[in-house]
């Protein structure tokens, strides 16, 4: 299981929410909000358009009609429908019913329209989002703390607010403003000073509510690192495979207190900004309320007086409360501030990520980048190669010299940490080394065209990826591009052991490896690892010229991996082979091991010539026989047995 985050102590400081770059409202921002959802659909923007003319008018409309309506009550009463009085209240009833029934039915319509309109941004965001993550060819950035930070927000992930929410969130807030907006002006026909009265009013009141949500946006931003950590450990507690050894291990009540600390530790700061801003929202409430009765007492007023008829005096009654839309401020708009600020991070990451924004020796996009199809015809060369990972304290490599012949197979060894794994993620160009080169037939891997490169190495990690496509898919995940080759693919299941498994399933090659879908099935860990060996072999088959094998047959007993590499060495034949293992009766197959200690290598030669030299490999060889033989450690070699790592 990953292991948690650590907490340090004391916390950085953190900027002010109130000065956060991305917390202020900008109606730039809502508008833009618009404009993403006409790229993505003209037509939608117009029909969204059109339900907020709806939202804005026929709830007014409805409570004008009813006020006129009950205006000409009397009068109809008196002189019978048939009058003119009698005609002017069918009229102004039958518009109510109208613009009522409108009302009921545009709820559930704008319920499917969001659905819909959710979809769609849906679809385009993330694309975006992937898009974005997967154009670096490494893997660095997918570590970098403030990239997940920006990727957290952009999806939404602190608080849900998912930014293809924002143009429906931005549409319904227009409608209510719009629906406000009418009723001052309604008002303002009465009384002038009223209508701008009110106006202004609700306007004020929105003034400081609007700035407690953006300190509260501003507060989570700048306590994404420990809400990530929160987010972290929920995943951590609700996945399968974490959740059996929390109960197992019993640390089940640690996971819940560690992510309530987290949150506590986030959203404090949030909390103080809150009781802050809320007395400032308090004060102007009164002047909201003193606004609202003079209204009310107005119109009781004129009403008194005999200033004004019954159905003037019903329509503003009505749109005295309607003028709140106005002000009216709800969970949907902090929710669309969240929203808002998240789409600076999408394009940040859109430009930060892209390969053009890479260093030069980073880059896919150069044009004098050398193809490396059919490398290596010689050999591939690390010179002087000095690497630490970001945020380390000490050289994982430092003046790394080593020499992998084309068409041989080499076994790195080392205790572990010694940077075995990392080795194989800079011939991969997953990651650049700091200083010194890799040379594939004399050229600079930095000066390949990287994805061509890596399309030219095929990986089998021993955290292989389970992927929950079909079985065919699985196999020829790294070639899905170009039409699969049926006799390489089969021939590939065949060598790696997982031809009769495949064939075995439900569906066989077309059956999903994944209980979590219908038709579904899972596989054992070593079933798995057999598919993805076979992916690493159809890759080879297909015209791959370097295998990195690290780890591959952790999960398989003995005697199968005993078989698997008595195939592998007839499978790897003219083909660069790199594998890391720590059963020595596997690396002693390969034509050369490579001995990883202090950040070097150390010794290189075949299983014979080390034993003979008597070094690191030769003692580290006979401590892992001797715990299989039972003998001194200085005992004769291994002959298979349980993985011991040395």
């Amino acid at each position: 299981m990953p292991k948690p985050p650590t907490r340090t102590d004391p916390a950085p400081a953190r900027p002010s929410p109130l000065r956060h770059p991305l917390a202020a409202v900008r109606t730039s921002r809502r508008i833009r909000a618009l404009k993403l959802l006409a790229s993505v659909s003209p037509g939608l923007l117009a029909t969204v358009a059109a339900f907020v003319i709806a939202e804005a008018i026929l709830p007014n409309l409805t409570l004008i009609a009813m006020g006129r309506a009950t205006g000409r009550i009397p009068a109809a009463a008196r002189d019978g429908l048939g009058s003119t009085a009698g005609h002017a209240l069918l009229l102004a009833l039958a518009v109510a019913g109208v613009c009522y029934g409108l009302s009921l039915v545009r709820g559930p319509a704008q319920d499917a329209l969001s659905a819909v309109v959710r979809a769609r941004m849906v679809v385009t965001l993330q694309r975006r989002l992937v898009t974005a993550v997967s154009a670096p060819a490494g893997i660095a950035h997918l570590e970098d703390p403030a990239t997940l930070d920006r990727l957290a927000n952009a999806q939404g992930q602190l608080m849900n607010a998912a930014p293809a929410d924002a143009p429906m969130t931005v549409a319904a807030q227009l409608g209510g403003w719009l629906s406000g907006t009418m009723a001052c002006l309604v008002l303002a026909t009465f009384r002038w000073w009223l209508g701008l009265a009110m106006f202004v009013a609700w306007v004020a009141v929105r003034r400081p509510i609007g700035q407690l949500i953006r300190s509260r946006v501003g507060s989570f931003r700048a306590a994404g690192e420990p809400l990530r950590r929160a987010w972290y450990l929920f995943a951590i507690a609700t996945r399968p495979g974490a959740a059996k050894e929390a109960r197992v291990f019993g640390f089940g009540g640690w996971l819940a207190a560690r992510h309530r600390d987290y949150y506590v530790e986030g959203l404090t700061p949030t909390w103080a900004e809150i009781r802050r801003q809320g007395k400032r929202v308090a004060v102007v409430a009164i002047g909201v309320l003193a606004v609202f009765a003079l209204g009310a007492g107005t119109l009781g007023w004129t009403a008194y007086h005999r200033q004004i008829s019954l159905g003037t005096l019903a329509v503003m009654l009505t749109m005295l409360p309607s003028s709140m839309a106005v002000g009216t401020v709800s969970m949907s708009d902090f929710q669309l501030e969240m929203m808002l600020t998240a789409m600076p991070d999408l394009d940040a990451l859109t430009a930060s990520l892209t390969p053009a924004a890479e260093p030069a020796s980073a880059t896919t996009a150069r044009t004098d980048a050398v193809d490396p199809a059919g490398m290596p015809h010689r050999d591939i060369v690390f010179e002087d190669v000095g690497f630490r990972y970001p945020g380390g304290d000490t050289d994982v490599f430092d003046g790394l010299d080593l020499t992998l012949r084309a068409g041989e197979s080499t076994a790195l060894v080392g205790v572990n940490g010694a940077g075995k794994t990392t080795l194989v993620t800079l011939l991969a160009r997953l990651r650049d080394p700091d200083r010194g080169r890799i040379l594939v037939d004399g050229v600079p891997v930095a000066d390949l065209r990287t994805r061509d490169w890596q399309k030219q190495v095929a990986v089998v990690y021993q955290d292989y990826t389970r992927y929950p496509v079909t079985a065919q898919q699985n196999i020829a995940l790294n070639l899905l591009g170009t039409p699969i080759d049926e006799e390489a693919l089969l021939k590939a299941a065949e060598r790696a052991g997982a031809l009769d498994i495949i064939e075995g399933l439900p569906n066989g090659w077309d059956t999903i490896l994944s209980p979590q879908y219908e038709g579904g099935q899972d596989l054992s860990g070593g079933q798995w690892q057999r598919v993805a060996l076979a992916r690493a072999l159809y890759a080879i088959a297909r015209g791959a010229g370097v295998l990195i094998l690290d780890e591959p047959t952790a999960q398989l007993d003995v005697r199968a991996e005993a078989a698997f590499y008595e195939r592998f060495l007839e499978i790897t034949h003219g083909v660069t082979s790199v594998v890391i293992s720590h059963r020595f009766s596997t690396v002693r197959r390969a034509d050369r091991i490579a001995v990883l200690d202090g950040g070097r290598i150390t010794e290189l030669g075949s299983h014979t010539e080390l034993l003979d030299h008597g070094g690191t490999y030769a003692e580290m060889f006979h401590k892992q026989a001797a715990a299989f033989t039972g003998g001194p450690a200085s005992g004769g070699p291994a002959t298979g047995g349980r993985r011991k790592r040395a």
